[in-house]
C-alpha cells in the first residue's frame, strides 16, 4: 500500500498539478495524439521480427536494431548524443568460453573426512555468473520446502554464504525469481539449487558449458570466481555421500519453507574460462534540445533496453522475440521521441532518448551510460524508463519508484489531468519479486537520479519463444506511452526539478 504523502508533498502536488493542463497547447496535444495503436503495432512488428533474431548481447540482430532506432532518431531530427558525433554509444565485451574440465564445485567437512565433488563436464550447470578467478570457499546455508520470500532468513545470516536451496523441480519457479533476487541482495555469495530432476538431464545441459559467453570488459578488470546461480542433482551429491539422501528428503517433504546450516561443511567454487577475443556493444542516444536558455542543460532521460535473449537452439521455433520484453519499451521511446520532435512539443529541459543494451546480461548498457553520460549526471534530473509496457492489465500501468520522489505525487497529477487515457499508475504491486534492481533505472538511481518505471508486468511468455507481437495489445500500449508522454512534459517543464524523498536515496543505494 503506498504511504500517504507528507503535507509537504501534498502542496507539491497541488503546485505541480497545474503544470500538465498549463502544457495542454494545441500543438502539444497533437503531439501526444501522434503516439497511435496504429505506429505502435507497425514498429513492434520491425523490432521483434525473426530477421532481429531475438536482440542477443552482441549479435548482428542487436546491431540491426540499433541501426534502426538510430535511423528513427535522424528521421526526427534529434542530436546524435553517441561516440564521436554518432548516435551510437559503444562499450567493450569480453569473449569467454567456460573450461568445464578444470571447474568444479566441492563440498567437505571441516574434519576433511568427507569429500564431495560434482565436475561441470557432468554434473554441474550454470545459469548466471560468468567471471572466473581462484577458488571461493564458504559456509553453507540449506532451504528447503515452498519458497516463501516474505519468510527469507535474515541478511546477516545469509551474506557471505552459498545458499544450496533444495528444490523440487516440478514446482520451483523459473530461475531469476524472488527467492533467488532476495539471496543475492543479501550478499549471498552464490545460490546453488540441489534439484531432484534426472541426473542423466542434468549431464546433457552441462555437456553445454564449454558455449562461448560474453561478459562486460569493465566487470573483468574486478575481482570475480563466484558463479550466481548454479545447479546440480540431489542424487549426483548422495551418490558420493549417502548420508545427504535424508537431509534432502526432509526438506523436500517440508510443508514450510525450512532453513538448516551446515557449521561442519563448506563449499568451494572454481570457474576457470578462456578469454577467445572482444567485441563491442551499442547503445543509441538522442538529444532534444530544450527551449529554456537556463533550463535546456538539464535533462530528462527516456530510456527502455532494445536487447532480449537470443537464439534457443533446438525449438522448433528458436527465436525469441521479445515483443514485449523490451520491444514495446524500444516502441514506446521511438513514439516519445517522435512526438516531443514535432513542432512547438519540445519542452523547456533537454531531453535524452536513449535505448541500451545488454540489459538481460545485467544491466550493461545502463551501467555504461550513467558511467559515460554524454552530459554530466549530475544534470540528469529525471529517469523515466519503460520496460515490458505492452501486456496485461488495459486501464493500469506498474510504476515503481513512485514512493521514493516527488515523481509520485506529479504523475497522479499528470494521470487525474488525462482521464481519457484511462490509465491508473500504482506503486510497485511485487515488492517482493525486488524489481526495483532488474530494470535500466536502477542505474539511474544508484547515480542519484530520480526514477521512474513503468511496467505492465510479468506474464507467461516472459523469456519464451511466444513473447511475439501478436500478443501485444498495441492499444493499451499507446494510452500508456502517452500517459510517459505527459509525464514528460510536466518534467520537462516544472519549475523545479524532482527531489528525493527524505532517506529514500540512501535506502535505494543501500538495499542492495
Amino acid at each position: 500500500m503506498r504511504a500517504v504523502p507528507s503535507l509537504a508533498l501534498a502542496g507539491m502536488a497541488l503546485i505541480v498539478a497545474s503544470a500538465p493542463l498549463a502544457a495542454q497547447t494545441k500543438d502539444v496535444k497533437k503531439a501526444a495524439a501522434s503516439i497511435t495503436e496504429k505506429d505502435v503495432r507497425k514498429r513492434i512488428n520491425i523490432i521483434a521480427d525473426d530477421s532481429m533474431m531475438g536482440r542477443d548481447t552482441p549479435s548482428p540482430g542487436l546491431e540491426m536494431t540499433a541501426q534502426y532506432v538510430a535511423d528513427q532518431f535522424k528521421s526526427f531530427g534529434l542530436k546524435p548524443g553517441g561516440d564521436s558525433g554518432s548516435y551510437l554509444q559503444r562499450y567493450a565485451l569480453i569473449k569467454k568460453q567456460l573450461l568445464a574440465d578444470r571447474s568444479f564445485v566441492e563440498f567437505s567437512s571441516s574434519d576433511l573426512q568427507d569429500f564431495i565433488v560434482l565436475p561441470f563436464t557432468t554434473s554441474v550447470i550454470q545459469y548466471e555468473g560468468e567471471s572466473a578467478g581462484p577458488p571461493v570457499t564458504a559456509e553453507i546455508l540449506l532451504i528447503g520446502g515452498p519458497t516463501d520470500p516474505e519468510k527469507f532468513p535474515a541478511d546477516s545470516l545469509v551474506k557471505g554464504k552459498f545458499i544450496v536451496w533444495v528444490v523440487n523441480w516440478d514446482q520451483v519457479p523459473k530461475f531469476g525469481n524472488a527467492m533467488i533476487i532476495k539471496a543475492m541482495t543479501a550478499g549471498a555469495a552464490g545460490v546453488f539449487a540441489a534439484s531432484n530432476r534426472d541426473t542423466t538431464v542434468i549431464a546433457k545441459a552441462a555437456a553445454q558449458a564449454g558455449r562461448v559467453k560474453v561478459a562486460r570488459a569493465e566487470d573483468a578488470k574486478s575481482p570475480g570466481g563466484v558463479p550466481l546461480v548454479l545447479e546440480f542433482s540431489q542424487a549426483a551429491v548422495a551418490a558420493q555421500f549417502p548420508q545427504a539422501q535424508g537431509t534432502f528428503d526432509q526438506l523436500n517433504a517440508a510443508t514450510e519453507m525450512m532453513v538448516l546450516s551446515l557449521p561442519d561443511w563448506t563449499a568451494t567454487v572454481r570457474i576457470s574460462d578462456s578469454t577467445l577475443g572482444t567485441a563491442m556493444a551499442p547503445n543509441v542516444v538522442g538529444v532534444l534540445e530544450g527551449t529554456d536558455p537556463t533550463l535546456n542543460n538539464e535533462y530528462v532521460v527516456f530510456s527502455a533496453h532494445m536487447d532480449h535473449i537470443g537464439i534457443t537452439p533446438g525449438k522448433p521455433d528458436s527465436i525469441n522475440n521479445g515483443a514485449d520484453d523490451d520491444g514495446s519499451g524500444t516502441v514506446g521511446i521511438l513514439e516519445l521521441a517522435e512526438a516531443f520532435a514535432r513542432k512547438k512539443a519540445a519542452t523547456r529541459r533537454s531531453l535524452i532518448f536513449v535505448t541500451v543494451s545488454g540489459e538481460e546480461k545485467g544491466l550493461w548498457g545502463s551501467a555504461y551510460f550513467t558511467a559515460h553520460s554524454p552530459v554530466p549526471i549530475d544534470q540528469v534530473v529525471a529517469n523515466l524508463n519503460m520496460d515490458m509496457i505492452g501486456r496485461n492489465w488495459p486501464d493500469t500501468v506498474e510504476t515503481i519508484g513512485m514512493t521514493f520522489s516527488t515523481l509520485g505525487p506529479m504523475l497522479d497529477s499528470v494521470a487525474s489531468a488525462n482521464p481519457k487515457l484511462g490509465m491508473t499508475p500504482v506503486n510497485d504491486l511485487s515488492p517482493e519479486e525486488r524489481r526495483l534492481f532488474r530494470s535500466d533505472h536502477y542505474n539511474f538511481a544508484r547515480a542519484g537520479v530520480p526514477i521512474l518505471y513503468f511496467t505492465s508486468g510479468h506474464h507467461p511468455d516472459y523469456h519464451e519463444v511466444s513473447d511475439s507481437p501478436d500478443q501485444i495489445n498495441a492499444e493499451k500500449e499507446a494510452r500508456l506511452v502517452q500517459l510517459v508522454f505527459w509525464m514528460g512534459q510536466a518534467v520537462g517543464n516544472a519549475a523545479t526539478k524532482p527531489a528525493w524523498n527524505p532517506g529514500a536515496l540512501e535506502q535505494v543505494q543501500q538495499a542492495r
